[in-house]
């Protein structure tokens, strides 16, 4: 099928054993093993929804965002099986929420979802057994809220996609131990054209966001609050300025940034 238009379809688990990939087409949830020889089918499971876009996980707790029937539903990872944890499951906060990404904060004590379609973002608190209690929604500084990243400080910094517009921009939020969003820099622009997708540094002091529209790779730089400036519009490029770079992330060694532009099947670093 085609590529998800979302971020965090694929994730790595915490400790590198386990690779988690949504499935779409089928509705579900695929675990792999992560083995010196490459990759084993370990399990599969019912995303707790249809059209399973985004998937989180932190330790053995994982969660699933569902765009088909706009939710989000948990697992517990033991074993190399996912196994549905009761009670877990949450609506988004309406019906055409379209979400984009889904991600538990460090430590996993709260939730994160973006919703483009009502230009909110809806964060969640886990209780003890790992169940989501919300959504507790505030309004996305720029529409189209879209990809994001976490910092182990407890930044949340958004990529806002404008529909497709030029000017798009991105937002930087405190959370909170309880999931509360605070804003901290409202809709910095970035002078591109649709960015959708947002890769941090190890150190969480640059954010990089991918701009589909034209093909380049912007660098945002982050305070320690959490506010963000505009280090540099084009950080990077593909050198033709046309549409096509999605998804990215960072090397672990932190040295090599990709993106991905599925429609050309091409990878850039």
């Amino acid at each position: 099928m085609p590529h998800l238009a979302s971020a965090g379809s694929v994730v790595l688990g915490d400790d590198g054993r386990w690779l988690l990939v949504v499935n779409a087409g089928s509705d579900d949830l695929s675990l792999f093993a992560v083995q010196p020889d490459g990759l084993r089918l370990a399990d599969r499971a019912g995303s707790g929804g249809s059209g399973p876009t985004s998937v989180a996980v932190s330790g053995a707790l994982v969660y699933v965002l569902n765009n088909g029937t706009p939710n989000i539903s948990g697992f517990h990872l033991t074993g190399g099986k996912l196994t549905a944890l009761a009670g877990s499951a949450r609506p988004l906060s309406a019906a055409d929420a379209d979400p984009a990404q889904i991600s538990l904060t460090p430590g996993g004590g709260a939730l994160i979802a973006t919703e483009r379609g009502t230009d909110t973002i809806s964060s969640y608190v886990i209780d003890q057994r790992g169940c989501a209690q919300g959504p507790a929604t505030i309004k996305s500084s720029g529409q189209t809220p879209y990809g994001f990243g976490l910092t182990k400080g407890g930044s949340l910094i958004v990529s806002e996609a404008f529909c497709g517009a030029m000017g798009p921009a991105a937002s930087s939020y405190e959370v909170s131990e309880t999931g509360e969003l605070t804003m901290m820099s409202g809709s910095v622009g970035d002078t591109r054209s649709e960015v959708c997708w947002v890769a941090l540094t190890n150190d969480d002091r640059f954010a990089y966001v991918t701009n589909f529209g034209d093909g380049t790779v912007s660098c945002y730089e982050s305070t320690a609050d959490g506010r963000l400036t505009l280090r540099d519009p084009v950080a990077g490029s593909t050198g033709r300025g046309e549409k096509g770079l999605r998804d990215e992330a960072i090397s672990g060694d932190g040295r090599y940034l990709c993106a991905i532009d599925a429609d050309a099947q091409k990878l850039f670093g």
